[in-house]
């Protein structure tokens, strides 16, 4: 199963597998609930906020990617960008009018795969 086809809840449960963290210490350091918790896991519940996603990710100690990961299985669920995300865009207006210009030009993946690895480059 690719990262794409997994829910919020499954990535957060192979995450804190993976850190090896139970769902009882995981709960008492994002401040919810076990049942809660499992609830969120087994995709009972919507993906948690944007808050405790924060909390979360420190919690488990997760790297660029994982945390990346997270974040962006709970914006597809919640069929929206990934909740650490909307403050960039927000606060930049040039960031909208990029995404603008790449929509109006219909910008593939490879057009943007090119720009992203342009900008590391630059960053060195």
């Amino acid at each position: 199963m690719t990262n794409q086809e997994r829910s919020f809840g499954e990535v957060l449960h192979l995450l804190r597998e993976k850190k090896d963290v139970t769902l009882r210490e995981l709960a008492r350091k994002i401040n919810v609930s076990a049942p809660f918790l499992s609830d969120v896991e087994k995709g009972r519940r919507a993906p948690l906020t944007a808050e405790r996603l924060e909390a979360a990710a420190q919690a488990l100690n997760l790297d660029k990617e994982e945390e990346r990961e997270l974040y962006d299985a709970a914006g597809r669920q919640r069929k929206t960008i990934a909740p650490d995300l909307p403050d960039y865009i927000m606060e930049r207006e040039y960031v909208s009018a990029a995404l603008r210009t790449a929509r109006d030009l219909d910008a593939g993946e490879e057009e943007w795969r090119k720009f992203v690895e342009d900008l590391k480059q630059r960053r060195g």
